[in-house]
């Protein structure tokens, strides 16, 4: 692993999520009264957890309005859910004044080309792997694996082993029940 995303990945206070082609896979299932589905993966959701577990925020950015999603991160504990964000940045500045955090503690990961305004203002830039060119381009760091497919979990993995914090937080969880 390269030590400058360790470094940085050492310092994030708050993850920043995208949601299709992140938390999704990017498929929409519409029907004729509007969106009918997402898929989320189980294992984005436990690295969610274990990073709240850790005192690491997580919010939302999504161009998208969804009450699935709503559910989904009402079911995670996020609460900083910025829906309908066709441009992104506005509410990413928002979101760093109300957190009071400065841009270089913050990761963010997305897919596509409405992401490149964050990306480009964070401290650790990151996607999944079949993000667009122009974001792998952008980010500094690359999930090995797919948007909706264990993207986010790599991120947590990421963030919480560059500050010493995954293996302990698995333990005390899962094998000592804690």
């Amino acid at each position: 692993m390269n030590q400058e995303i360790l470094d940085r990945a050492s310092h994030i206070r708050l993850v920043v999520l995208d949601v299709d082609g992140v938390l999704t896979d990017g498929s929409i299932c519409m029907g004729a009264e509007g969106e009918l589905m997402k898929a989320f993966n189980v294992r984005d959701g436990l690295g969610i957890v274990m990073l709240k577990k850790a005192g690491i925020d997580v919010a939302i950015i999504t161009g998208r309005e969804s009450k699935i999603l709503e559910a989904r991160a009402r079911e995670l504990g996020i609460t900083d859910v910025y829906q309908g964000q066709r441009f992104k940045l506005p509410a990413f500045e928002a979101l760093l004044k109300e957190k009071g955090v400065e841009p270089h503690e913050v990761a963010y990961m997305g897919d596509d080309v409405p992401d490149l305004p964050i990306l480009k203002r964070v401290g650790l830039s990151a996607c999944p792997k079949d993000a667009d060119t122009w974001v792998k381009d952008v980010a500094l760091w690359t999930a090995p694996h797919a948007g909706g497919h264990g993207a986010v979990r790599d991120l947590a993995e990421l963030v919480l082993d560059a500050e010493g914090l995954w293996v302990r937080l698995v333990t005390e969880t899962f094998i000592q029940g804690k």
